[in-house]
């Protein structure tokens, strides 16, 4: 279901909410329903109208950027087999399960 963003001018509130295409919202109370919010002291019956945004666009990234960004992605070789294609220079390369010293080095890769 398509995301979509309702300004009420009574209360100057934007809200972001999840509806079918077909549906249409035209009041607070019925944004409040379907968002799952409080009414607050907001009119139930006070007008609302969808604003119009851009869309979010996915680009996929590269293992390299995921690389550098310190994420790790785990590639399944064979049963029990995953290439670690974003290893790091102290890290094996193959990932075999039930195999701890191949395991990635999440430690150093996690900041607080």
């Amino acid at each position: 279901m398509p995301l979509y963003d309702y300004l009420c001018e009574a209360n100057g509130r934007k809200v972001e909410v999840n509806h079918p295409v077909e549906a249409t919202l035209q009041t607070w109370g019925e944004l409040c329903y379907v968002a799952r919010t409080p009414l607050g002291d907001t009119d139930p019956m006070a007008p609302i109208r969808k604003l119009i945004s851009a869309p979010s666009i996915s680009i996929p990234i590269a293992d390299s950027r995921l690389k550098e960004l310190g994420f790790t992605k785990l590639v399944r070789r064979d049963q029990g087999v995953f290439e670690n294609v974003t290893a790091l220079d102290h890290e094996k390369r193959y990932f075999k399960a039930g195999d701890p010293s191949s395991m990635p080095d999440f430690k150093k890769k996690i900041e607080d």
